[in-house]
């Protein structure tokens, strides 16, 4: 090879479209070559999220599900890629979040003496139990990275505060706002049907609503329904048949309402920024929304993803009918307070973190000059330090 290999670990969809615009960065600045590995059990979704940025896997590992549980896949894992390592070794790993691939490919370039850029460090939600197990798969990576690279001040000052020296930290912003404005942008025809079908008119607001199956957030959109004419909803649906079969039943019959098979990310991306309102669980979502002016009420009880909350972006409202219920209305009665949520911007990136991504790695191996931290305007810097 003519260039050093920077490997890109991804196991997951999430993974894959953060991931994605770092390897096309990285072949715009040409100082690494980089290799997309998919790894674990969801090669399949790996590729399929590569593809709307024209990429596809370098190497796929396959690694089987294993009906033992998580430590046999982790091991599975950490075996294959000790193995590819040891005959093709890269110059560095990035990794990415917190995953099972992402602990795997941090734990398997540490033991090979590889350097590891933890892509996302610095997320914490303080409850060890909470996320399980993500929360404690993105300490331990921290452990062993070399580089950690921080969507926000926030996640840059956990780091600090967990005695990651500052030398080895660096805020980038999120890669997902880069990907998610790169495909939104494009404006492609939606694929799924139904969606296609659902926005034809385009004239009614769009609230979006991304979640697992609850019945007090199904008792919620059908409340919301009743109450606005003039909007529709679009819920894509559970890839397991119970959990859609519940949100068929609970929806059954209520005019504008679609529900729909998982999307693909250019469908996912159009739609949110064509939304007037997002209701999610989704932390991805969250750091997308408000590069499109979107704001999110949060349907979980605890988020990691707390910047949006300090900036005003989204609101913690939980599974709970009733809150959700006034929180959105208050929002569709209001376009002034709607727009005021995001009017300080997204406090998760400006579109340049795969950039500064590209050129912190090859700083760390000497090839370029650091890059300069991601600007944080004073509006997100004083919510976050007051939050």
């Amino acid at each position: 090879m003519s260039r050093r290999e920077a490997h890109l670990v991804g196991g997951t969809h999430p993974e894959a479209v953060r991931l994605a615009p770092v390897a096309l960065a990285m072949r715009e600045a040409g100082l690494l070559e980089p290799v997309l590995l998919a790894a674990g059990p969801h090669a399949t979704m790996v590729t399929e999220a590569l593809g709307a940025f024209g990429l596809e896997p370098d190497i796929t590992l396959q690694a089987e599900p294993s009906a033992d549980g998580r430590a046999e896949a982790l091991t599975a894992m950490i075996r294959e890629l000790d193995e590819l390592w040891s005959v093709r070794t890269p110059a560095a790993v990035i990794v990415q979040g917190d995953t099972t691939t992402s602990l795997a490919g941090a734990l398997a370039a540490f033991w090979r003496r590889i350097p590891v850029v933890h892509l996302g460090a610095g997320l914490r939600s303080g409850d060890p139990g909470s996320p399980f197990p993500e929360e404690g798969d993105r300490r331990l990576a921290a452990q062993v990275a070399a580089l950690h690279l921080a969507p926000t001040p926030l996640a840059a000052m956990n780091l600090l505060d967990e005695g990651i020296p500052a030398r080895d930290v660096l805020i980038t912003g999120d890669t997902v706002v880069d990907a998610t404005l790169a495909v939104a942008g494009r404006k492609p025809p939606f694929e799924n049907p139904d969606v296609a079908a659902a926005r034809v008119a385009g004239t009614n607001r769009l609230i979006l609503v991304t979640a697992e199956p609850h019945d007090r957030i199904l008792a919620a959109v059908r409340d919301l329904i009743d109450r606005y004419p003039d909007i529709d909803v679009i819920l894509p649906g559970h890839p397991d048949p119970e959990a859609r079969s519940q949100v068929d039943t609970a929806l059954a019959g209520v005019e504008r309402v679609t529900v729909t098979d998982p999307l693909s990310y250019p469908d996912l991306s159009r739609l949110l920024s064509e939304a007037y309102l997002l209701l999610t669980d989704s932390g991805d979502l969250l750091a997308e929304a408000p590069s499109f002016g979107v704001p999110a009420l949060v349907l979980r009880d605890v988020t990691e993803r707390v910047e949006s909350l300090y900036a005003g972006c989204a609101e913690l409202v939980g599974p709970d009918t009733a809150l959700i219920v006034s929180d959105a209305s208050a929002l569709l009665n209001s376009r002034v307070r709607r727009d005021a949520m995001t009017a300080g911007g997204n406090p998760y990136g400006d579109g340049l973190a795969a950039r500064r991504t590209a050129q912190a790695t090859a700083a760390l191996l000497g090839l370029a000059p650091a890059p300069e931290a991601m600007p944080v305007t004073p509006h997100i810097a004083d919510a976050i330090l007051n939050g």
